[in-house]
């Protein structure tokens, strides 16, 4: 059995949403249509930051894990967190898990702000700083990178909650088929390897 880890805020909490319609739910859903023997474990805190991430990450790399999916960072944004800080604090958690758990894949997933009509305690160069910083965290890694979690989701009112920020169910959808689209290249190959040879 393999093991997907999902780290990340409320957007993988599923915060507003039931359970089973969290994104990594939805992901668990697709593995199990497929028949693949991997386990989805929802390590989203909601309202998390990358700072916090820090904090509790030593005891989910005390767990097994085969894919580590990182999504943090927009809470740092609306904290108004220097961009530098919020890089340097995801490449720390993309490094620790690089050492206790060499072995495993990891996926990062990127933010885009301001999301529709809101207003962010952050000025344009900023703004800017951020959308960049996961495409060069994902570069000088050389990991897979979702580039914006919320494609097709941000500012479509059906899409989302009454706070504008978090997806309703429907949205969750979208954001599960978002994250597929990257994640399913790395299972694949994980899955065929423990697939009986014929």
């Amino acid at each position: 059995m393999k093991t997907i880890l999902c780290f990340g805020d409320s957007l993988t909490a599923g915060y507003g949403v039931k359970h089973d319609e969290s994104y990594p739910a939805l992901i668990q859903q697709k593995l199990d249509q497929r028949g693949w023997a991997v386990r989805v474990v929802n390590a989203g805190l909601s309202g998390d930051t990358t700072q916090g991430g820090l904090s509790r990450l030593a005891y989910w790399l005390q767990q097994p894990f085969d894919i580590f999916v990182l999504e943090l960072g927009i809470n740092d944004l609306f904290r108004a967190v220097p961009p530098a800080q919020i890089q340097a604090n995801l490449q720390t958690i993309i490094s620790r898990v690089k050492v206790a758990q060499p072995q495993a894949r990891q996926l990062l997933v990127g933010m885009e702000a301001p999301l529709a009509g809101l207003t962010l305690p952050v000025v344009v160069p900023q703004v800017d700083a951020f959308h960049r910083l996961f495409r060069y965290l994902a570069e000088d890694n050389a990991l897979p990178l979702v580039p914006f979690l919320l494609r097709g989701v941000a500012g479509q009112p059906h899409l989302n909650l009454m706070d504008r920020l978090h997806p309703n169910a429907a949205g969750y959808q979208r954001v599960a088929e978002t994250v597929w689209e990257e994640l399913e290249k790395i299972v694949l190959p994980l899955v065929s390897a423990c697939e009986p040879k014929r």
